[in-house]
């Protein structure tokens, strides 16, 4: 997951092949603290809908689960294609992170097939924590499109809480907790709500 300003804030790595986006999303540990009740509670609302989870803006890999937003494949209207063209304008920031973070070390880009998997996961750690160094020594020296302004809905709309919580214990709530990340209803009615509210 990365940032419109290249900052990296979470990776997850395996071996070429073994593992595509579906495979990884179940083994990521990025839902974890949602389930299990730890995470900032977030609350938005947008064409006049409360919504109660962040969401990721996604390729069309990825399931319809209500914390995943896909760019629409064939928009039809203006407010679609809008919509289409700035969710794809910023999802792509993770695959230009991603082709810089190639382009700065040759070790991540070429294939390291013989090494031990623990090694390889520190390397790329090592690799984007000094790339995330570099990002912020460099913060400020540049200019970037704030995409993020662009999808804030004013002052008010949007709501994190980050008291210190407890984790669940609770199976039923771990359950009920999982069942909201993974609700298609939910993820339909958020994305008609942003094609409108663009």
């Amino acid at each position: 997951v990365a940032l419109y300003d290249l900052w990296i804030w979470h990776a997850f790595f395996g071996l070429p092949d073994t593992l595509n986006d579906l495979n990884v999303l179940d083994r990521s540990p990025v839902f974890d603290d949602i389930i299990s009740g730890v995470a900032p509670q977030v609350h938005f609302s947008v064409n006049g809908h409360e919504y109660g989870l962040a969401y990721y803006l996604t390729d069309g890999i990825y399931p319809n689960w209500s914390t995943f937003i896909q760019s629409i494949k064939l928009p039809k209207g203006p407010k679609a294609k809008q919509f289409a063209k700035r969710q794809e304008g910023v999802r792509k920031d993770v695959e230009r992170a991603f082709g810089v973070l190639q382009a700065r070390f040759a070790i991540v880009k070429n294939p390291i097939l013989l090494w031990e998997k623990a090694k390889i996961g520190k390397i790329m750690r090592a690799c984007i924590i000094l790339h995330n160094m570099i990002v912020e020594d460099e913060r400020g020296t540049y200019r970037y499109h704030d995409y993020v302004a662009e999808f804030r809905q004013g002052e008010g709309s949007a709501h994190v809480d980050a008291p210190v919580r407890r984790r669940r214990t609770n199976l039923q709530e771990i359950l009920n907790a999982r069942t909201r990340v993974r609700d298609r209803k939910i993820q339909q009615q958020l994305k008609k709500d942003l094609v409108e509210h663009i």
